[in-house]
Formats: structure tokens, C-alpha cells, sequence
């Protein structure tokens, strides 16, 4: 076995969500590709002294189970999951992709019941306030392929990205937490982007391997009604199966009031409308990862891109970041902000704080990817 596998394994149980023993952990992947991490963590949870309760799934089983399904029947099956994840004390999430766009094609009737739903009341208001968790990606060949990489040289980004000093970046993040934590007034300056909002009164929260891997952003959310401007993000995305790129919207007062992507756009419209927090933005935060330079179509990685920025479509999460959006979608963007994607600046009370994706502050230098390395 590889030992990279071991070391990450490890991480995540003893690092990231600090499995204790006596304790329950919920253990979910999906596609067969993730045998060898799911068999890791469950040796090593047995070796702490801790019970695990492990789920396989499957894009496959998801489409299954929510195409043709009702409401009551959705329900159901939520109230079972929720039940479990009441019961854990950590969640671990892996997943593995032979089909990424295996949703593609479901009717958005049934993509929004399973959001409603499931996502809404086993996810966001269960797993993520309640326990101690952790969510990953896990490489393949589907993986690689969509990164435009050999499997081997996919496993390398893989590793690089996911096992790099965390307890390092996270004391370079501290001034940058500082900095956010006091900061009122955002402008962010770019290529077709001018967008300006408020941080007043809100926290933010620093990411260096306790919730996702690969991890690498101090995030928060923008004061709701607080955003005016545009932004154009350059990064190609994912939603429930379906690909969407250039995404550009227009705030007014908070709101999106124009948003539209040049692939599936006709998707994207009925996305915004999904709910009354679905046109509202419940996250801000830079991406500082040294080992992640450039997209691969998975969001756990490009949202940690170093000198990129992300805002989330929808639900703020319930912590010291909380807006008041609720939503039964939380949606990340991505905008790359290095000279090679068309540079941009980002003003934090008008001093300017990062530029071509480099912060240009001396107490934010060590998150610049010479620095962390």
C-alpha cells in the first residue's frame, strides 16, 4: 500500500476531525475506487478505540433512488440518514467519480426535492453543525482525465495538495484572519469584475486541514445586503452534474439580480431561483493552497487555488460566519486572480492587500506560495 495513503488516513482522523476513543464515526464514500481509503480508515478508527459506521454509495444509487421518487419517499430516506448522523460524533465523507455528470439529465424537479431535502436537513443542518467533520475527493482515473493528467502524475498533484504543512499554513494564516476580522469595506478589481461589499461584524474562519482536504482559505460571508457590482469567475464548475462556465453575476443591495453562464444557462436561471436565499451570497474567502495552481473541475481543489478568490451562491454556514441566508443550496465560484488569468486586486478598507494573486502586505507574505512550500 502506499504509505501517502496511510499519512492521510491518518490525518484525517487524528488531525482533522481528532477521533477520540469510545467515539462513533460516520464513514461514507463513493465508487468503488475508494476501497483502499475506507478500509484505512476503519483500521486505524478500530485502532483508536472508536466505532465506525461505514455507507458505500454511488452516483448511480443517487440517481436510483431520487428520479421518480416523491416527497414523502425522499423524506423517508432522509430521516434514516439523519438518524445515523445524529448518533456520530464525526463524519468523514470520500468520494470517488466514475460518472461526474450522472446527474446531468435528472428532471430538476427531482435535483430539487434531494436539495430540499436530504442535502438540506441530513448535510447542513445535521453534519455540519453537529459533528466534527471532514469531506475529500479521492483519486482515479475519471479524476485524472478531468485534470487533463496521467493517473500517476494526478496522484502526485493529489498528495502534494493534500498532505502539505498544515500546521504551517495555518500560523501564516492568523494575520490574514486578523486582518478579515476587522476589516469593513471589500473592493475586488479585475478583469470584467468590480464588485465592492461589507465584512462589518463578521468573523472569519481559518482552513488548514480540520474540514476539507486538500484545505488552504480563511473564508466568512459578506454582510447579505451589502454586495454592488459584477463579477465574471474564470473557473469552470460543477452543480448536481451539470457544467456550467464564465459565470457572471450582478448584485444590487445583496442580490443577484442578473446571473448567467455560457454553458447550461438555461440551468443556471432555474438554480438561482431554487429557494429565497438562492439569489443571496453566503461565503467569501481566499484560496492559498501552494500545490494547487491551476482548476480541475472539482471544487474541493479549485476553491483552494493560490491567488484565487471564491463566493458562495446560497446557504452561510452556521457558525461565526453566519449572514442569516438560508438556502438549500451553498454553491462555490471561483475566480483566479494570478497575472496568467488576467490579474486583479483586492482592497481591504482601501489598502490594497493582494495583487496578481499575491499579497503584497509583509504580514500577510507567508501566504505566498514561495513561502509555503
Amino acid at each position: 500500500m502506499d504509505t501517502r495513503l496511510t499519512k492521510l488516513a491518518e490525518n484525517i482522523l487524528y488531525n482533522a476531525v481528532k477521533l477520540k476513543k469510545g467515539e462513533t464515526i460516520y464513514l461514507e464514500t463513493f465508487n468503488a475506487s475508494t476501497k483502499d481509503i475506507l478500509s484505512e480508515l476503519i483500521r486505524i478508527t478500530i485502532k483508536i478505540g472508536a466505532t465506525p459506521f461505514y455507507f458505500y454509495n454511488d452516483t448511480d444509487f443517487i440517481r436510483s433512488s431520487i428520479e421518480g421518487a416523491n416527497a414523502k419517499q425522499i423524506q423517508t430516506y432522509t430521516d434514516l440518514h439523519k438518524s445515523l448522523m445524529k448518533k456520530a460524533d464525526c463524519y468523514v465523507g470520500i468520494r470517488g467519480y466514475d460518472d461526474m455528470f450522472a446527474l446531468s439529465d435528472v428532471n430538476e424537479k427531482y435535483i430539487k426535492l434531494q436539495s430540499s431535502i436530504f442535502q438540506k436537513q441530513v448535510h447542513m443542518e445535521t453534519t455540519l453543525p453537529k459533528t466534527r467533520w471532514c469531506v475529500l475527493r479521492y483519486p482515479n482515473t475519471t479524476m485524472a482525465a478531468m485534470s487533463r493528467m496521467s493517473l500517476k502524475g494526478f496522484e502526485d498533484f493529489y498528495f502534494n495538495s493534500c498532505l502539505l504543512d498544515y500546521q504551517k499554513m495555518g500560523k501564516a494564516m492568523v494575520p490574514l484572519k486578523k486582518l478579515m476580522d476587522k476589516t469593513s469595506a471589500v473592493h475586488i478589481k479585475g478583469k470584467d469584475t468590480d464588485l465592492r461589499f461589507s465584512l462589518k461584524g463578521q468573523k472569519s474562519i481559518i482552513c488548514d486541514g480540520k474540514m476539507n482536504i486538500p484545505d488552504g482559505e480563511v473564508y466568512t460571508a459578506p454582510v447579505k445586503n451589502s454586495i454592488n457590482g459584477y463579477v465574471q469567475f474564470n473557473t469552470d464548475t460543477m452543480h448536481n452534474g451539470v457544467f456550467f462556465s464564465n459565470i457572471r453575476l450582478e448584485f444590487k443591495n445583496g442580490k443577484i439580480v442578473k446571473g448567467t453562464s455560457l454553458a447550461n444557462n438555461d440551468k443556471f436561471q432555474k438554480i438561482l431561483d431554487i429557494d429565497s436565499g438562492s439569489r443571496y451570497m453566503g461565503e467569501f474567502a481566499l484560496g492559498v493552497n501552494p500545490y494547487i495552481t491551476h482548476p480541475i473541475l472539482d471544487i474541493l481543489f479549485d476553491e483552494k487555488i493560490c491567488g484565487s478568490f471564491h463566493m458562495a451562491i446560497g446557504n452561510s454556514y452556521e457558525d461565526e460566519t453566519n449572514n442569516g441566508n438560508v438556502s438549500s443550496i451553498h454553491w462555490d465560484l471561483v475566480k483566479i486572480q494570478t497575472s496568467q488569468m488576467g490579474g486583479g486586486e483586492i482592497w481591504f478598507d482601501n489598502k490594497l492587500i493582494r495583487k496578481d494573486g499575491l499579497f503584497v502586505i509583509k504580514e500577510l507574505e507567508g501566504l505566498n506560495p514561495k513561502n509555503l512550500k
